[in-house]
């Protein structure tokens, strides 16, 4: 478990599953428009939540993703998931998330990153963590704006979603960027006149 103030990142369990299925039934229109897709009848995706926890902690187990709930004052209000995971030479992985729209706004998804993004520099071992964001997901975008992710990329027609292919912006952090953390950088900046460089 990965704790900062009132946001705690926690595994998802199949206990989960009454709370993910009302959120996900509530806030079915806001999340639709950015939600992944499978491009045919011949990639199916988990049919059930049972199903999908039990791929997300086998890929887990196999070291190529981290599963977790977004909590805020020990409310479940949505997941983050670090995916595509990889080592050898280039040591990098994904993160992807959503965020219940009643909680949206609160600074409660770049806590969230943060603290993953720090885990996975530190403990994990990655070197460094991208995200991929459609142009018109503003609120998105200023996840990664407030974290101080740098613009790497415009990757054309980059993944399904919300049922076709889709255009992507694409950012990212390595450690360098962050020496003293992700979270440091957060609180720095939400400090009155705090604004601290991306670092080297």
């Amino acid at each position: 478990m990965l704790t900062s103030g009132r946001v705690r990142l926690r595994p998802l369990t199949q206990a989960d599953r009454h709370t993910w299925r009302r959120l996900r039934h509530a806030n079915a229109a806001w999340l639709g428009p950015w939600d992944a897709t499978a491009p045919s009848q011949t990639q199916v995706q988990p049919r059930s939540f049972a199903a999908m926890v039990r791929t997300m902690r086998r890929e887990a187990r196999a070291g190529r993703q981290l599963p977790f709930v977004v909590e805020h004052d020990g409310q479940f209000v949505g997941q983050l998931t670090v995916s595509n995971v990889v080592r050898g030479s280039a040591q990098f992985a994904s993160i992807g998330y959503w965020v219940d729209q009643g909680h949206a706004g609160r600074g409660i998804i770049p806590r969230a990153v943060a603290l993953a993004v720090d885990h996975c520099f530190g403990p994990v071992g990655l070197h460094r963590v991208e995200v991929a964001i459609r142009p018109e997901n503003a609120s998105s975008l200023r996840v990664v704006e407030k974290l101080g992710f740098e613009e790497v990329g415009y990757a054309r027609r980059f993944l399904h979603i919300d049922g076709d292919w889709r255009d992507h912006r694409l950012f990212a952090l390595t450690t360098e960027q962050v020496p003293g953390g992700l979270l440091a950088r957060l609180d720095a900046r939400a400090s009155p006149g705090g604004t601290p460089p991306l670092g080297p």
